[in-house]
């Protein structure tokens, strides 16, 4: 099993430690739903060192993204953070990612467990452009939460005197990390998986460990966050997670994310033909939320249920810390209308399923009616 590196310091701090992607990850350090309300009101860090971080270097490298991303790459401006999909021939999903349009350079966050699929995969498919995967010497750690602006602000310089908060969502730039008492040159975006503001600082592996120990100690409501909260504030906020929502068998269309796929762009991509005809024909299921009546989650796997008959399958779910209710994601026969009557298989008990629109949450309300 890989480590991050900062696999010590989730020692240090008393992480839980659990495989994730190939990695031994934290799933938490004191209890989930502790954290979970922490960065839901004040702030957390979170080691993001397991995703794989990749450069993007050839004589084009645009028209070679083009022809392998869903988005349309080439209007992308100077600074700013895209969430792409990558896809087979018919259309599967092989990724999620964030593409990274860097005033001199492109660079592609992909998911940890993805991480060696794609590399062969860009090799063959990325015609005109190469890869060069700086994941083991480039750290990636996160500052999540409502307070997170307020309290990373004095330590990063961008370019020109620009303050932190000027810095957009989904937005990317140079940035001095004056954390450590040294400075370190990095970069800095503010992109997040929670739902909440944050940021994700971006420095050399050899002072990752330095820096999450920093961001720790900027105030008390700061703590540090695993991947038990993650998931449940990503549920929340109805962001995706590959392997639940995504796979190689699921499509964007279906699930929801057709804002990610640029239908009418001008250079055709992998999977393309696919898509639009899924698009034209409509979807035979589509991915839908629900709260769950009663106490007991429904987990990825279980059957969703109409008159007695699966009509589907829970990708994800949880009880929701912040709505106080067990909710779910799940893929559901098309034809169904949202009002149809549905349960849960959960074995010994088949609790109803109350449709609810995703997200749950949003970090302008607390939940979403």
């Amino acid at each position: 099993m890989k480590k991050t590196v900062l696999n010590q310091a989730h020692q240090r701090h008393g992480a839980r430690l659990v495989e994730f992607g190939g990695f031994e990850m934290p799933v938490w350090y004191s209890a989930l739903t502790e954290e979970h309300h922490a960065v839901r009101t004040r702030a957390g860090v979170f080691d993001l060192c397991h995703m794989g971080r990749f450069e993007v270097v050839g004589d084009d490298p645009v028209a070679a993204l083009d022809r392998v991303l869903t988005r349309d790459v080439a209007s992308m401006k100077k600074g700013q953070v895209c969430y792409s999909l990558v896809c087979k021939e018919d259309g599967g999903v092989l990724d999620d990612i964030l593409v990274y349009r860097l005033p001199d350079r492109w660079w592609l966050v992909v998911n940890a467990g993805n991480r060696d699929k794609l590399l062969p995969w860009f090799a063959e498919h990325l015609t005109g452009a190469k890869i060069i995967d700086h994941s083991e010497s480039l750290a990636m750690v996160a500052l999540q939460g409502p307070l997170a602006a307020r309290l990373l602000a004095p330590h990063i310089e961008r370019p020109k005197g620009r303050s932190l908060e000027t810095l957009g969502y989904y937005r990317v730039g140079a940035a001095t990390v004056n954390l450590t008492g040294t400075p370190l040159p990095g970069w800095i975006s503010r992109t997040g998986y929670t739902g909440e503001d944050g940021f994700e600082i971006y420095v050399d592996s050899e002072h990752a460990e330095s820096v999450f120990d920093a961001l720790l100690q900027l105030s008390d409501d700061v703590q540090p966050c695993g991947l038990g909260c993650r998931d449940t504030l990503r549920l929340e906020a109805g962001m995706p997670l590959y392997g639940h929502e995504l796979s190689e068998e699921s499509d964007p269309i279906s699930a929801g994310l057709e804002f990610g796929v640029g239908l009418n762009k001008t250079t055709a991509f992998i999977g393309q033909a696919a898509l639009q005809e899924i698009h034209t024909a409509g979807p035979t299921r589509q991915l839908r939320g629900f709260t769950v009546e009663g106490r007991r989650p429904a987990r990825q796997g279980a059957s969703i249920l109409h008159e007695g008959r699966i009509v589907g399958e829970v990708t994800s779910g949880s009880p929701s810390p912040t709505l106080g209710v067990p909710i779910a994601c799940g893929y559901v026969e098309a034809s169904l209308a949202e009002d149809a009557p549905l349960q849960v298989d959960l074995g010994r008990q088949t609790p109803d399923l109350k449709a609810h629109p995703l997200p749950f949450y949003r970090k302008d309300a607390e939940k979403v009616n």
